[in-house]
């Protein structure tokens, strides 16, 4: 009984902590792009032309971190909302959603660190004319793409916290959409510092 009761208040914990948790994550990224933005007086976002491959990347990526966002507002007053959710029952213990309650807080936390690491040399995107120096410092001496590293881990996080095949759906397309993005910058990467850029990736991989 006290198992099961534990389980529950763990269940309500993660409610409110993944709807604060996301509200965080939107309210960071619109301070830091409008901070920055102001500080350097240049664009951060690049798309890429409309309806190119590197755009659809980005508004999937986009679409899904919103549809992520307002799920876990709406089901905080509405838990209900859970019942089309398509939940998964047999993952939802108290190990697994604090495991995943951790890697989405940690995930988060790393990906804030690298981004003040980075400073203003920051990027959404593919910046046609740039970047002008190649980073290979910092977090970037232990792998090439640490921020798509981290995205992905606090992905993986949502899923543990979150076991549904609403969760899982957002951890396919978001892990496919953060790894066509890697290749499309480092492509562009390799066009930019053909030889430096050659040398950094026989040292430190892609991911890990």
């Amino acid at each position: 009984m006290t198992s099961i009761d534990n389980t529950s208040a763990i269940i309500e914990f993660t409610r409110l902590y993944l709807a604060v948790f996301y509200s965080a994550v939107a309210l960071f990224y619109t301070i830091k792009i409008i901070t920055t933005k102001k500080n350097i007086n240049t664009e951060l976002i690049f798309l890429g032309e409309r309806y190119c491959p590197n755009w659809w990347n980005h508004m999937t990526f986009r679409i899904f971190r919103v549809a992520i966002w307002m799920v876990c507002l709406v089901r905080l007053f509405v838990p209900a909302l859970d019942d089309y959710l398509g939940l998964i029952p047999s993952l939802e213990n108290a190990p697994m959603l604090i495991s995943g309650n951790v890697l989405l807080t940690f995930g988060f936390l790393m990906t804030i660190a690298i981004h003040f690491s980075m400073s203003e040399k920051w990027r959404s995107g593919i910046d046609p004319i740039g970047p002008k120096k190649l980073i290979t410092d910092g977090f970037f001496r232990y792998s090439r793409n640490p921020i798509f590293v981290s995205v992905g881990l606090s992905q993986i996080g949502f899923f543990l916290a979150l076991p549904s095949v609403f969760t899982l759906v957002c951890l396919v397309i978001g892990l496919y959409t953060l790894y066509k993005q890697t290749i499309a910058e480092e492509a562009h990467l390799a066009a930019v510092f053909p030889s430096e850029y050659k040398h950094y990736t026989t040292n430190v991989r892609r991911w890990l």
